[in-house]
């Protein structure tokens, strides 16, 4: 065990020799590992970083709930687009009928959106505002959260009272350092009372909407300024179903297609006029990119390190030539080729592990710097620096188990002569 350590400190202190001793030919050699391990450490810390950042985004969202839209989410939108063109929008009686008819729905939500309106507090106002309408239920499966004041009341609901919800982008906007809790803003030229203000987002992904700079009122309100009918074509819709604690999302779905083709009078031969998506239709597609930019990360490193293992394998070749005298005498005295072979193999392996190191450095800087221009974090993760360091370590392997073998063979009494 002592020799083994004593090996691995002396071909450690021969490794750092070599790059002191021949600094640009070792730069140039370890440069190939250096790239590589960037190209594969690189890629797969910012794609791990995207994907759980995307995964978060979903979970907060809710992994529970399926949404009644016109297209599928998992087809290209201009495929097809002819066909989902002439579908149904989904309506407030296709709510009333699930909300009546679900035995696995928890929660059922029917939102219109409308846009290009403006919102006036005093000299203050916000064009094109965007402004939801949404059924009592909504807070419950959109999943945002209250910073100041509260939500509709029922009654306020039912009765279509002028109350309001502003994002926290839109509540700043419009109210700057004045409470805006209890004020009225304008919006439809009608006054509305704003009794809450939502917590602020931020940039994200996956923002399904942004809750920021909403302008958010009951289903009952919007109506009574805002043609509601299936006919215009000039609102948005969303239909959101929250399942049951314990049913599965399958099931759900089964469920709520049989409701929905019930209710629209579909003929047992004819196909939906409605999609059902959930949120794992867009984690499917984005993994397949994932995929992808791993392994396109992955070839571009492979062959940077390849460079790089062979530069490597120069460098002990080299060394071995260098120091034939010296593995002459050692052999002399004793020495196993086992031992040879170690010492020269160690010392590959620290030239790679070097390389990978700066590498890796280099892997964190570019992280850091991309996490200050993009809407989330990105990590070196103690995994990644793991399989780095353990890369490094294979092709210091590779690229010296042939050198190494060589000097571990030599005839003594020859290697003294040359």
């Amino acid at each position: 065990m002592i020799t083994t350590f004593r090996i691995i400190y002396e071909s450690s202190v021969q490794a750092l020799q070599s790059l002191r001793g021949n600094k640009m030919r070792t730069f140039l050699s370890l440069l190939g590992i250096v790239i590589g391990i960037f190209c594969i450490i690189a890629v797969k810390s910012a794609v791990d970083s995207l994907q759980d950042n995307i995964v978060s985004s979903f979970n907060e969202l809710g992994s529970d709930v399926l949404y009644i839209e016109k297209q599928p989410w998992n087809e290209d939108p201009g495929q097809n687009w002819w066909k989902y063109a002439r579908r149904p929008n989904p309506s407030f009686s296709d709510y009333e009928r699930i909300k009546k008819r679900s035995i696995l729905a928890d929660e059922v939500s029917f939102s219109i959106f409308t846009g290009g309106k403006t919102a006036k507090f005093k000299s203050n106002s916000v064009t094109n505002t965007f402004v939801m309408g949404s059924t009592f239920e909504s807070n419950k499966i959109q999943n945002v959260d209250i910073e100041k004041g509260r939500y509709f009341t029922p009654t306020e609901y039912h009765n279509g009272a002028n109350k309001i919800v502003l994002g926290h982008v839109m509540a700043n906007e419009l109210f700057g350092a004045v409470e805006p809790i209890g004020k009225s803003i304008k919006l439809f030229g009608q006054k509305f009372q704003v009794i809450g203000v939502l917590k602020k987002e931020g940039e994200s992904l996956v923002n399904i909407m942004n809750f920021d700079e909403v302008c958010w009122i009951g289903y009952n309100s919007l109506k009574k300024f805002v043609n509601v009918k299936d006919n215009n074509r000039y609102v948005g819709r969303s239909l959101s179903v929250k399942a049951k604690k314990g049913v599965k999302l399958p099931d759900l779905k089964d469920e709520l297609t049989g409701v929905i083709r019930s209710k629209r009078k579909l003929k047992p031969f004819e196909d939906n006029n409605f999609s059902i998506n959930q949120l794992s239709m867009i984690t499917d597609m984005l993994d397949s990119v994932f995929r992808v930019l791993n392994i396109a990360g992955f070839w571009i490193g492979f062959f940077a390190l390849l460079v790089g293992m062979f530069s490597v394998a120069n460098i002990m070749f080299v060394s071995v030539k260098e120091r034939t005298n010296i593995i002459g005498i050692k052999k002399a005295l004793g020495a196993k080729g086992s031992v040879i072979l170690l010492e020269f193999l160690v010392e590959s392996v620290i030239l790679c592990i070097i390389g990978g190191i700066i590498g890796l450095i280099t892997v964190y800087l570019t992280l850091l710097l991309l996490s200050s221009v993009t809407p989330f974090d990105m990590q070196l993760s103690v995994f990644n620096t793991a399989s780095g360091v353990g890369i490094s370590i294979a092709v210091g392997i590779i690229a010296g188990i042939i050198p190494a073998f060589q000097a571990s063979k030599m005839n003594p009494v020859d290697a003294i002569r040359a």
